[in-house]
């Protein structure tokens, strides 16, 4: 199976939106340098994989039993994205630090990417509300998912990097910064609820 024009251009467009992976490499770069950066992108990518793998089983079993309890998936995936991207227009920034973290040394970067990335649920939810909706139940479930949700991870671990080699630009304080938080949580929002309903739709029609 190959990706669609479709899954790709949807998942480029939210990885390039920054987000809070996107922060936390920044903060280790910012305390401990590039080389914690580089281990703390890897750590959140294994992290990332662990997600993917533990929902294509789960999903593949779910299809073993039910199309109509998967169709539900996709419905309730494309609801929580349009909630995701309404609660992103109407929320306030955060305060405007990074993350506070401390220079540990490449290896701990290491693992505390890997178990940071792994125990957050809100990457597990995602996953399982956006890439069934580009697979097709009439064909292996878990490879599908294996592809798709790997190819989501690369392309967040690519902003990730780009974030860890341009942390010193990305990096700003005040009014301005505090603006243009406010603007990404924005387009973030409108772009989350617009994919939402448009598989909404798609899956009305499939």
């Amino acid at each position: 199976m190959l990706p669609t024009i479709s899954f790709l251009l949807a998942a480029t467009l939210l990885a390039v939106i920054p987000g809070p992976g996107v922060a936390y490499v920044v903060a280790r770069t910012i305390a401990g340098g590039r080389a914690e950066g580089l281990t703390s992108t890897l750590g959140l990518t294994l992290g990332g994989l662990v997600h993917v793998l533990a929902a294509a089983l789960g999903l593949s079993l779910l299809i073993a039993q039910s199309a109509m309890a998967f169709a539900v998936v996709r419905y309730l995936g494309a609801a929580y994205l349009v909630f995701l991207g309404i609660k992103l227009i109407f929320s306030r920034p955060a305060a405007s630090e990074s993350p506070a973290v401390k220079r540990s040394g490449p290896a701990k970067a290491l693992r505390d990417g890997i178990i940071v990335e792994t125990l957050n649920v809100k990457t597990a939810m995602f996953f399982l509300a956006f890439i069934p909706q580009f697979v097709s139940a009439q064909q292996a479930m878990a490879p599908q998912f294996i592809l798709l949700g790997s190819i989501c991870v690369l392309l967040n671990s690519t902003v990730d990097l780009i974030a860890v080699f341009a942390a010193s630009r990305i990096v700003g304080s005040g009014v301005a910064k505090a603006a243009r938080e406010r603007l990404l949580s924005r387009l973030s929002g409108a772009t989350l609820m617009t994919l939402g309903l448009l598989m909404a739709v798609a899956n009305r029609k499939a």
